[in-house]
């Protein structure tokens, strides 16, 4: 008998498990990542952040599931980038008009700080709870731009350098104390664009006024009972009261599952099949750099690296079951070489006859945008940073310094500019001409492949450009973006583009075997070529240096400090 039992109880479960209501849950108190892990190291530091591509996967094939009722989220203290937070209330708002409940639970949007963006995310869902004790800080958006020329000017450092033009501001950091009339204006102009983004996303979500909405961001923060007579909020409840009310809305026996489980449990149906054809997808994520892609053992983003890019991009093109691609880009920049070199492979691409499909993440400006602009169809968020078309490049003098602490150098050259790059002393007169003519042939090649891949005249470029960074939203205006989306938007419209199915597989790629990643290359065509590696590589020889004083040693197109809007 007791045997009979177990068997029946077994057999239950797993009916229950195939039949019971599905409420979909999503954690983001670890935050979430756009990039695939490059490496074993990235792999095992990411094992407990859930991937946006699948999430965004999952929630789309939910929609269409009669098992799902419900998803619920909850939002962490661990920022989410602006571009992701629109990505996510995109898919949000589907599911939600699919007829499923959307349910949204904080501790607190802001522990006595600024909570904007995960309120504007909240916002999408038709249920927002917050504990009894949370706040929503609402209180609007901020740049902030610090400038270290004054405290390194009494150290006895000094910068020479130079940008490609007015709004490149990189290097306004070393060499003013506060913002010029251009950099103050561009800034004001992305907080503006910001602000009005998010106003307009929480009015539609919770049925408000935009007028009052503005009006509340210059009230908040607010305490909880403060935001339920606002209308911010729904209900103030603990996380047990939550999933209980969530179950009896799903309906008896619902069992909760994370997206990412549901998007593993549903992939083997979506796998390409032998000679099926497929989207490809090239992800392409951090600073830019040449060599292969990697990331530093002692902690930090991963890199972009021109050979592991470069290789995805010709095996995608060279595989005949590859009908279009899309690019995933989420980088500020870096290498001009490095992002030129990946230029190059999109325009094969797309002169191969294969549709090339950009969808950017946060950031894809600087050399970001390089990357991106020669391809058949620029996607972004409305938050996406992007543009910076412009250059900027010089050292750090630090003789002074070095003098001040009793350090002396001597040096035996040959050769005029020989140590020209030496930071013991400035650049010649004639170094430094040396060093324009090298900014303004980067940023005449920048303007003028801008040109060509956008379909503008290059006086219209230059005017876009000038090492100005706009948000998705003005760079659509502008023409350097075509639509605004996400990356659900992007892979459904390369397989239009290849007139491929609606539910044509992705393939990412380079896709290897795990005894392909064993094995060296035998050649620099062969895929395993474009393996990641755990180390961080940088551009010319100043590199350790230049990072040490605040410059990205990544390149100079790239823009500074950290762009992510929160």
């Amino acid at each position: 008998m007791d045997a009979t039992k177990v068997i029946i109880d077994t057999v239950d479960r797993i009916r229950q498990r195939r039949t019971a209501p599905l409420i979909l849950e999503l954690d983001l108190s670890e935050g979430l990542t756009d990039a695939p892990p490059t490496d074993p190291l990235s792999a095992i530091t990411s094992m407990r952040k859930a991937r946006l591509a699948e999430v965004l996967s999952g929630l789309k094939r939910a929609r269409q599931d009669s098992r799902v009722k419900a998803l619920i989220v909850k939002i962490g203290t661990n920022p989410l980038g602006l571009a992701m937070v629109q990505e996510l209330r995109q898919a949000v708002i589907r599911f939600r008009a699919a007829g499923k409940l959307t349910v949204v639970f904080a501790e607190t949007f802001g522990e006595f700080g600024a909570g904007t963006v995960p309120y504007y995310l909240a916002s999408a869902f038709e249920r927002v709870y917050l504990q009894p004790s949370g706040d929503v800080g609402l209180t609007g958006v901020s740049l902030e731009q610090r400038f270290v020329k004054g405290a390194l000017g009494k150290l006895g450092v000094e910068y020479e350098l130079a940008q490609r033009h007015e709004y490149k501001t990189a290097a306004n950091m070393f060499t003013q104390d506060r913002m010029t009339e251009p950099h103050r204006e561009s800034v004001t102009r992305m907080a503006a664009s910001v602000t009005e983004q998010i106003v307009a996303g929480i009015a539609d979500g919770r049925g408000l006024d935009p007028a009052k909405v503005r009006e509340l961001v210059d009230q908040g923060p607010f305490i909880g009972a403060e935001a339920i007579d606002a209308g911010l909020v729904d209900k103030l409840a603990y996380r047990d009261e939550v999933y209980e009310e969530t179950r009896r809305s799903a309906g008896d026996g619902a069992m909760l599952l994370y997206v990412a489980r549901y998007h593993r449990h549903g992939l083997a149906r979506k796998l390409p099949h032998p000679g099926e054809q497929v989207v490809a997808l090239v992800q392409g994520h951090g600073p830019i750099k040449l060599g292969r892609s990697g990331r530093s053992p002692l902690g930090g983003g991963g890199a972009m690296g021109s050979d592991t890019i470069c290789a995805a991009l010709r095996a995608a093109r060279r595989d005949d079951h590859v009908k279009a691609i899309v690019f995933r880009v989420d980088s500020p920049g870096g290498s001009y070489i490095a992002s030129d070199s990946i230029w190059r492979e999109v325009v094969l691409t797309r002169e191969a006859g294969k549709p090339v499909i950009v969808s950017m993440g946060d950031v894809a400006a600087s050399g970001g945008y390089f990357v991106s602009m020669a391809a058949d169809v620029i996607i972004a968020q409305p938050g996406t940073l992007t543009g910076s078309i412009g250059v900027f490049g010089g050292k750090p003098v630090i003789g002074e310094l070095l003098d001040r602490i009793g350090v002396t150098s001597e040096t035996v050259s040959e050769g005029a500019n020989a140590a020209m790059f030496s930071t013991a002393h400035g650049f010649s007169e004639a170094q430094w001409a040396r060093v324009n003519a090298w900014l303004d042939r980067i940023y005449d090649d920048f303007v003028g492949k801008a040109a060509q891949g956008r379909g503008l005249t290059r006086e219209r470029a230059h005017e876009l450009a000038r090492g100005r960074v706009w948000t998705g939203a003005d760079a659509r205006d502008g023409g350097l973006v075509d639509e605004v989306g996400g990356l659900e938007d992007a892979l459904d419209l390369a397989r239009k583009r290849a007139g491929l199915p609606v539910d044509a597989p992705v393939r990412t790629y380079p896709k290897l075997h795990p005894l392909e990643r064993l094995r060296p290359p035998e050649s620099s065509e062969d895929r395993a070529a474009a393996l990641s590696r755990v180390r961080v590589e940088a551009w010319g020889p100043l590199a350790a240096l230049a990072g040490e004083l605040g410059l990205s040693p990544y390149g100079p197109l790239i823009l500074p400090g950290t762009w992510t809007i929160r």
